[in-house]
């Protein structure tokens, strides 16, 4: 099996003069893998470039494939993913998969951006304050979410309610606010991660909802599984698919 000449056009766009060793030693497999993910996946998503690294960057962040990353993230920056953009996915990625997770990943994005002479620390992004974090936290809950984190602080048991505080003030207050991303960017970006991650389905189910709130529709999620499919496999991106059909099913308005 060779490696066909649109594959070979879409990988070489991403990683020009890349010599890959996998290439030399496991002809086979890159042929398989290459002629999927950089030719028959692509016919059927109308994502961006830009749009396709940003959620295969988020995706392998969940997922702890550092070795990856940072060759996407070399990609991605080579065709116009801004170091900004870049680190917000990071910083993104901490309220839902966790510092512990996403350290080095952190750490490798700094290696890359020195390494391609990005100088650090870049522009601060952050628009809220320690005084009205909560409140623009909140304020972006309810445009992508209605009033569910409203209802959960009401029927929460009083030594737990301090967890829908923390969904206002860390999670949206924090990280969801800032620069670099959009809105729909960072909904998009979230609903990437937990697929990727399994073992979430309620939570992928709640942004999905989230996602439709906002303007990103069930083709552009669908579009979204289909590009990180080589990457997370079978079982997760059928598994997101299912939570995407449960809550939009097939024929019914968005």
């Amino acid at each position: 099996m060779s490696i066909s000449k649109t594959a070979q056009a879409n990988h070489d766009q991403l990683f020009p003069n890349h010599q890959s060793t996998l290439k030399e030693t496991d002809p086979e497999f890159i042929a398989i893998f290459d002629n999927f993910a950089f030719d028959e996946v692509l016919q059927y998503t109308q994502l961006t470039i830009k749009q396709r690294m940003k959620v295969t960057l988020a995706a392998l962040i969940a997922m702890q494939c550092v070795n990856e990353y940072k060759i996407m993230l070399h990609a991605a920056l080579h065709i116009g993913v801004t170091p900004i953009e870049a680190k917000e996915i990071v910083y993104q990625a901490v309220p839902y998969v966790g510092l512990g997770k996403v350290f080095d990943f952190s750490q490798v994005t700094n290696d890359v951006l020195i390494e391609r002479g990005v100088p650090l620390p870049l522009e601060g992004q952050s628009t809220t304050t320690r005084e009205n974090r909560y409140e623009k936290g909140a304020e972006a809950i309810r445009r992508v979410a209605g009033d569910k984190v409203d209802k959960m602080y009401e029927t929460m048991p009083e030594n737990q309610k301090h967890f829908a505080v923390f969904l206002a003030d860390n999670c949206f207050g924090d990280y969801f606010t800032r620069g670099g991303l959009d809105e729909n960017e960072r909904e998009l970006l979230i609903f990437a991660m937990l697929a990727s991650m399994g073992g979430a389905d309620q939570q992928l189910k709640g942004h999905i909802a989230n996602n439709i709130q906002i303007g990103n529709d069930k083709q552009l999620m669908i579009d979204t599984i289909t590009v990180l499919l080589p990457y997370i496999g079978y079982p997760r991106t059928l598994t997101a698919l299912n939570c995407l059909n449960e809550i939009i099913p097939e024929g019914e308005n968005e």
